[in-house]
């Protein structure tokens, strides 16, 4: 059972869903009159991006795409690998970044900078999760949904090395598991 992995529960389902709600809300407002191109961040928010996109009232196109910095382990490389890139052009365009959670800031900050090239009319940044204490590269989250501690957390996307993406709340993973 994956649950017997987790050491507590940090988020219940419904505190997730009342969060992406409140999210979804105050993304309609900001863009009221203006068609979002949203870009979630595989894989990890794939959970998060499809429950967002939902919850917005306004048209909304959806891409993906994959970038890297952990591979299986439990901390970030430093090394960034874009390894699927968006479908659409975005010259122009309002766009939505989709991440799961924003920990040392090294991945999105480099993603960032690569997306800007492209000439987005905007370019803002949706994080489910921020995780301040870990912060080595300086990002602003325009919508985040929750500041967490420097605890490995799994669930609701999040995973350690591919494992506990499905679970339906977000959970501090025991450190019995990643310090093999």
């Amino acid at each position: 059972m994956l649950m017997d992995d987790v050491e507590s529960v940090m988020f219940t389902p419904e505190e997730i869903q009342k969060k992406v709600a409140e999210l979804g809300k105050k993304i309609s407002s900001d863009y009221d009159g203006k068609e979002i191109i949203v870009v979630g961040i595989l894989k990890g928010a794939a959970v998060f991006t499809t429950d967002l996109i939902r919850s917005i009232s306004r048209p909304v196109r959806l891409d993906f795409m994959i970038a890297s910095s952990y591979g299986n382990g439990a901390t970030s490389s430093g090394n960034v690998k874009i390894k699927k890139d968006l479908e659409v052009d975005i010259k122009g365009k309002d766009v939505l970044i989709c991440e799961d959670i924003i920990d040392t800031g090294i991945t999105m900050s480099n993603l960032l900078k690569v997306l800007k090239t492209r000439e987005p009319a905007s370019l803002k940044l949706c994080a489910m999760l921020s995780k301040p204490s870990r912060r080595q590269a300086e990002v602003n989250i325009d919508y985040c949904g929750f500041e967490v501690p420097d605890e490995f957390l799994v669930g609701y996307g999040l995973d350690y090395a591919e494992n506990y993406r499905n679970l339906p709340c977000i959970g501090i993973l025991k450190r019995s598991v990643y310090e093999k």
